[in-house]
């Protein structure tokens, strides 16, 4: 790989092999983040800077891939989802928000491009970048790095440098000597884009040196506003703008305007920009953009009151600062250098998202689009909940809890401003998307609160949780309380709805037995076993099952495609019990037969037709029949712990780690799913796996580290160490916590939160029972 991740301000050296990270050396952390690792194939994540859950995301766009050709969708718009791939020859400018792979897209808002030279205004095509203001770039001149970014646009000549606060996107731009340099700010470009998208665009030029304005999509968030405001550290010399909206129906007496050269007061659905300059030889001009989901006034506070100066520099250490601080949460030594990589950038990656959603002040648009102040908390948004609640929220209620604490008060809000009075499926910028099944937002909250993570208002989470499953009209739930499943004629994910559906049911009533509610836990407990009216015992699958109670005819159980599931099949989702998984083994047939069933899964051959039509699902993220680039399986290794054969847990743990996750531009295998996929590395780095959250146990993998620290918030470490740890010892002779010896595969919560040792002995060869 010839990108450089290295930061030569820092003069970073690399790190000998050494139990645990010193104090001294924990600046140093950041040379084993590699952010652009699943920058390609799928369009995992961006490279470009920020800092821990910031709100702005700066990141290079590599193509301006439209949502739909004709009015069809276009397929390849679904490697853009971050806004860059790694194989692009060209970059078509700087955009400051952006996902974290996701399997659906928006964002890229507020797109900077620095060129010289004609001025153009159209970003052209990769083929034929001459036409337009992108450039072509090379992997050589590009520097990755936790909040910095840089590269140099070849056909411009001018080096690119990013670099953000929570809020606010700083960019810097050496120029060539010219006559004709430009900053192009193209506020129609953004993410899964198409006509008719941007709703609404207004500009405000205040001075020759500041710009504020907003603009309005329509996309995956219905409604979403975001605010900008614009400050270039040398005055522009000229400006001007392009409406894009074609020859107006009506334009008013605005007409009697020239609003195309140095005009101050723009509005339009389509607006592009250029701000024109002299630049000496090698002459740098800063740019900051500063955004706000409540108003311009607040964008420009955002910017003073974080980035009150030029200071380049210092705003780069100040971000770097912040990730080593999150990174230092878990220290750890390692097999060789690669695994150090691939764990700091999964740690990297667990904390980009959710982000934070609201001003300096506290304020931000709520669900309701009014205007709300956080109390007590940070809001966030952004909630991928159908993945995160695997791994990625438990995650964070072992190392971050008061963080995790906030993202549940944030939920909490939300479901305060819903008129339908739901708790977030999806959450996004003051929108709910609704993408994906489950109600996952309970497993969220229920499982902070099991944990004493949380510390609001525990009976209107309840509350919450229940109204929000007994929300008949969404998505099936109305026939699930009636019938006790989803039938297929309402739904096309019917049994992925039912089983995931039945999981969060048995969360709420673990919830209602904490808090003392006998009622809701008996509705709750009774339906968290909905999953047995959908299982076909004569086929020993999962099946979907109509409105009258009969089994699908047509089926076929290797489908990703039509069968009753989303993203997966019933090979896959049959397992999806993880809340009873004793009761599903016998309703399965059996500790023997479960274990066979699982060894065909890792080991049979799922042919490419099968999943052709699922453009989530790709070879590189299937080993066997096991799907681990998307989330319904990431539990299923662990189910070997319920057989005679626990080692096989070990086995394949270890298998997936090797097989998904690579240090390389297309190192996962499958999105990254704003963190689930990371976290899901994580834990089985460590050598223990949240398998149903709610329950407050882990179970007992095989760990890839050497050793581990785990700095708690509450001031105790959680100590890991492993003896004989090699690539072939991979299976677990002996575990122990505090040098008791664990016998059931199961390390509680409660154990490990004040800290102490988890002593693991490896061999090469498996404990067999």
């Amino acid at each position: 790989m010839n990108v450089k991740l290295t930061v030569s301000f820092l003069s970073l050296v690399l790190l000998a092999h050494i139990p645990f990270v010193s104090q001294a050396q924990q600046q140093n952390l950041i040379q084993y983040v590699n952010p652009l690792i699943g920058t390609a194939k799928m369009g995992h994540t961006f490279p470009g800077a920020t800092v821990p859950f910031g709100a702005v995301q700066l990141s290079p766009d590599t193509d301006t891939i439209p949502y739909a050709v004709n009015g069809k969708y276009n397929g390849d718009v679904y490697k853009y989802c971050a806004g860059y791939q790694y194989d692009d020859p060209t970059i078509v400018g700087f955009s400051h928000t952006h996902f974290s792979g996701t399997g659906h897209s928006d964002l890229g808002d507020v797109l900077v491009m620095p060129t010289q030279g004609k001025l153009q205004l159209n970003p052209g095509t990769a083929q034929r970048p001459q036409d337009g203001y992108r450039s072509p770039y090379s992997h050589q001149n590009e520097i990755a790095q936790p909040n910095y970014y840089s590269v140099l646009l070849d056909k411009h000549s001018i080096r690119a440098e990013m670099t953000t606060t929570a809020r606010v996107g700083v960019h810097r731009y050496t120029f060539p000597k010219s006559d004709a340099s430009h900053l192009i700010l193209d506020l129609t470009a953004g993410i899964y884009n198409y006509e008719g998208k941007n709703v609404w665009t207004v500009v405000k030029v205040h001075n020759d040196s500041l710009i504020t304005g907003y603009r309005q999509t329509n996309g995956w968030a219905r409604t979403r506003t975001v605010y900008f405001a614009i400050k270039t550290s040398k005055p522009f010399k000229n400006y001007g703008a392009r409406y894009l909206d074609g020859k107006p129906v009506y334009n008013g007496f605005w007409r009697k305007f020239n609003q195309q050269d140095n005009f101050p007061d723009l509005a339009a659905h389509n607006i592009r920009m250029h701000l024109d300059f002299d630049t000496d030889d090698s002459e740098q001009i800063t740019m900051k953009v500063a955004l706000s989901p409540v108003s311009m006034k607040n964008a420009l506070a955002n910017m003073d009151e974080e980035t009150p100066d030029w200071d380049f520099e210092q705003l780069v250490q100040k971000g770097q600062q912040q990730w080593e601080k999150e990174l230092a949460k878990i220290e750890v030594d390692m097999l060789n250098k690669e695994d150090l990589v691939n764990f700091y950038t999964a740690m990297y990656h667990a904390s980009l998202m959710p982000t934070i959603y609201m001003d300096s002040n506290g304020e931000y648009k709520g669900l309701d689009q009014e205007i709300h102040k956080a109390e007590g908390f940070t809001n966030y948004t952004s909630f991928s909940l159908w993945d995160t609640f695997r791994a990625f929220h438990p995650l964070m209620n072992l190392i971050n809890p008061s963080r995790n604490s906030d993202m549940v008060a944030s939920m909490m809000a939300h479901y305060d401003q819903s008129v339908l009075k739901m708790l977030p499926i999806w959450s996004h910028y003051a929108n709910d998307n609704w993408c994906m099944s489950g109600y996952h937002s309970v497993s969220v909250i229920v499982d902070a609160i099991m944990k004493g993570v949380y510390k609001g208002d525990v009976q209107a989470a309840l509350a919450a949780c229940v109204q929000t499953a007994n929300t008949r009209r969404y998505e099936g739930i109305g026939a699930y309380i009636d019938l006790g499943y989803v039938p297929d004629d309402i739904s096309g994910t019917s049994v992925s709805n039912t089983l995931e559906y039945a999981y969060d049911d048995w969360c709420i009533a673990q919830l209602a037995h904490k808090l003392g509610n006998k009622e809701v836990y008996e509705t709750f407990i009774k339906r968290a076993g909905s999953w047995r009216n959908l299982y076909d015992k004569s086929i020993g699958f999962m099946r979907p099952k109509d409105s009258k109670g009969n089994f699908r005819s047509k089926f076929d159980v290797l489908d990703t495609h039509g069968q009753g599931f989303i993203e997966g099949n019933s090979w896959n989702y049959s397992l999806y019990v993880p809340h009873q998984p004793q009761e599903m083994i016998t309703v399965m047939g059996g500790t023997e037969k479960i274990e066979t069933y699982l060894d065909s899964l890792f080991t049979m051959h799922l042919p490419d037709h099968y999943f052709a039509q699922t453009e989530d699902i790709t070879r590189e993220g299937i080993i066997g029949n096991y799907v681990h680039g998307n989330e319904p399986s990431h539990h299923v290794a662990y189910l070997y712990n319920l057989t005679k054969s626990p080692w096989k847990t070990q086995k394949r743990v270890r298998e997936i780690i090797r097989h998904q996750y690579q240090n390389g531009e297309a190192g996962l295998g499958g999105n990254d799913d704003c963190g689930q996929m990371s976290a899901w590395y994580i834990f089985s780095s460590l050598g223990f796996y949240p398998v149903a959250p709610g329950d407050n146990n882990y179970w007992i993998g095989s760990p890839l580290v050497k050793s581990a620290k785990l700095n708690l918030e509450n001031g105790k470490v959680l100590v890991i160490k492993t003896q004989n740890q090699s690539d072939k010892n991979v299976y677990v002779k002996k575990v122990s916590f505090n040098g008791v010896a664990i016998k059931d595969f199961v390390l509680s919560y409660e154990s490990i939160k004040n800290g102490g040792e988890l002593l693991f002995e490896m061999s090469n060869k498996p404990v067999k029972r």
